[in-house]
């Protein structure tokens, strides 16, 4: 018999190292989060039909919503569905409870022409720093207990359990010498011997942007895939970027938990195009341009070379225009698409597109907009400008926002035109006591949108988060009186 050829053998050699070292090398996936908080909502089967131009083959969602699992039927998209925090306790507590969860979120819709579910994330950051340990002690009994329910389903071998964890979690001055925080060793040490019992990633999310955006001397240049002038040196390492800088924080933070092997996923890394200093479109593109091509290069990072992370969910598919602002306006503003489905900049996702694709047959309300009347004195405005702001999203006229230089006037004009819209284009929401006035003629200015709304044939998604409650109460209310 021949001799192998040279490359071959160096091939399998590498091959076997990264089998015999635990590391699997698998091609990075690209995937996408899909939250639904928003105040005008496309209807979910467009929005997977967004995902499939776009050949997007991984989703990550923040709860359950019957509406859009429905939607993913068939799509053949790899999903990960999400469980709320505020569910944990009763899940640690209930393994009839958990039965339940499993039985109508996972069972119900997985198999043949179903949806492909592969993932549940139990919880999302519960050990966040500011909820001062509120949800800490019931992760792993809930997952403990969501286990058993996915084996006496026959789903254990097929669905992953994972609990998407913020970067503040560990903490270093230097990533070699990462490590969880001294409150969390124990019970992170309880959580990633779980996930490797049961062959489940540690998922993290990672945000250079809010780096920058809350240390005024944290560099720009290092927020970014570019190169920096202000690199930190590790020993024989030296880091270029936050990222890889943050990624290998938490590889030595599993390395003094004897975990240091652990498959990685990115559950959220993105930046947002509006409502803060440094929030733009030339920003977003940049970092997240630079992300994909150097997870896609496959350079890995100083502790992990040549080792990328497994799949990375960028943050995110639309905007959410509901979402809090306490942590800043930019909250609203993380999608790479508009809260219509329409590409904000030109980004290749490596998936076989060149460009991203908007999405098709959008609905929208008609063409006309509601303005402050010229011929009106505007000096008793305040009450109806904090009126509009309050229901609809006016985030855009902040500080660094795209809309924050276009006058007095224009700022009134937004605000009346954002609650228009919300209220599907009621001629009485454009009154305001008579400062308001309908116009046909787009008022856009620069870069600064006034938003058509969409007609949404499905329910709000509010009141989709409230159905999904009541069902969650009636659940616990059953299970307390069958004890």
């Amino acid at each position: 018999m021949a001799a192998p050829p040279a490359r071959f053998t160096v091939s399998l050699l590498l091959l076997v190292m990264m089998v015999v070292s635990g590391f699997w090398v698998a091609e990075s996936a690209i995937g996408v989060n899909w939250g639904t908080i928003q105040l005008h909502r496309l209807k979910p089967s467009t929005v997977v039909d967004l995902l499939k131009e776009n050949k997007i083959q991984k989703v990550k969602l923040f709860d359950a919503d019957p509406q859009v699992l429905r939607a993913l039927m068939r799509s053949g998209i790899e999903v990960m569905v999400g469980i709320p925090n505020e569910m944990l306790a009763i899940l640690s507590s209930s393994t009839a409870v958990a039965d339940l969860w499993v039985r109508q979120n996972v069972t119900a819709y997985i198999g043949k022409g179903g949806v492909n579910i592969r993932y549940v994330a139990v919880g999302n950051e519960p050990f966040l720093t500011s909820y001062s340990g509120q949800f800490q002690s019931y992760v792993v009994p809930a997952l403990l207990n969501l286990q058993q329910s996915l084996a006496k389903a026959n789903l254990a071998g097929y669905v992953k359990l994972v609990v998407p964890c913020n970067a503040d979690a560990y903490e270093s001055d230097v990533p070699s010498q990462g490590a969880f925080r001294p409150e969390l060793t124990q019970i992170m040490t309880q959580l990633v011997s779980f996930l490797n019992s049961n062959g489940s990633p540690f998922v993290v999310n990672i945000y250079p942007f809010l780096s920058l955006y809350g240390n005024s001397d944290f560099p720009q240049d290092y927020a970014f895939f570019e190169g920096s002038t202000h690199p930190v040196i590790d020993g024989p390492n030296t880091y270029y970027n936050a990222f890889d800088g943050n990624f290998d924080t938490l590889v030595a933070a599993l390395s003094k938990i004897a975990y240091g092997q652990m498959p990685i996923v990115i559950g959220e890394v993105g930046w947002p195009t509006d409502g803060a200093f440094g929030a733009n479109l030339t920003a977003a593109r940049v970092f997240n341009q630079g992300l994909i091509n150097h997870v896609l290069s496959k350079k890995g990072t100083p502790l992990r070379p040549g080792i990328p992370p497994m799949d990375i969910y960028l943050f995110s598919l639309l905007d959410e225009g509901a979402k809090s602002i306490l942590p800043g306006n930019f909250e609203r503003h993380w999608g790479i698409f508009s809260f219509d489905g329409q590409a904000k900049y030109a980004l290749n996702l490596g998936l076989g597109n060149r460009r991203l694709k908007n999405a098709k047959n959008v609905q929208y309300l008609p063409a006309r907009w509601c303005v402050a009347n010229p011929s009106t004195d505007l000096s008793s405005v305040v009450n109806h400008m904090k009126l509009a702001c309050n229901a609809a999203d006016c985030t855009t006229l902040s500080y660094g926002g795209s809309c924050n230089g276009i006058g007095a006037k224009g700022n009134i004009s937004y605000a009346f035109n954002s609650y228009y819209q919300l209220q599907m284009q009621n001629a009485q929401s454009c009154d305001f006591d008579g400062l308001g006035m309908v116009t046909f003629i787009d008022p856009s200015i620069g870069e600064c949108r006034f938003l058509v709304g969409v007609t949404d044939t499905s329910s709000s998604s509010a009141f989709g988060l409230y159905q999904r409650w009541v069902i969650i109460w009636v659940w616990i209310f059953v299970w307390f009186f069958r004890m």
